[in-house]
């Protein structure tokens, strides 16, 4: 399931894609168009601005802006960082991989062979999606 914070997190980027100018948007004109609470959207924010996704200027006329192109941001990033793996079981993540403890062999678990298959389709639309995408038809 999607946490609220990945939620939130992809809202308020596709609201500061669909600005018309490069300005800082303050985080007050987010919360208030989006719906979110603006003490949770500033946590969510800061974690994008520390990845590299947004930046931020301080004092009158502030805010927060988007560092790269929308056509290069793949949601799978996105999520990633807000979220962390994409996969739903540690045994098949790619970059966070955890053996489980109650599975004696992988190769012969029907578990372990669903879940990769839903990783990959999840991780193909994920990072064939760019935030571009992601906007298009709103």
């Amino acid at each position: 399931m999607l946490s609220r914070k990945t939620k939130y997190g992809l809202k308020a980027l596709s609201f500061l894609a669909r600005q018309e100018s490069d300005q800082p948007v303050q985080i007050s004109v987010i919360s208030e168009a989006e719906n979110i609470s603006q003490k949770f959207l500033e946590s969510i924010l800061l974690s994008l601005r520390k990845a590299g996704f947004l930046g931020s200027k301080k004092g009158k006329g502030g805010g927060y802006y988007l560092l790269k192109e929308t056509r290069d941001i793949p949601l799978a990033s996105i999520y990633r960082i807000l979220e962390g793996p994409i996969a739903m079981v540690p045994c098949v993540s790619l970059n966070f991989y955890e053996k489980c403890h109650d599975c004696p062999d992988e190769r012969s678990c029907d578990v372990h062979r669903l879940m990769i298959q839903v990783r990959d389709n999840t991780l193909s639309i994920m990072e064939n999606t760019s935030l571009q995408d992601f906007i298009k038809d709103s």
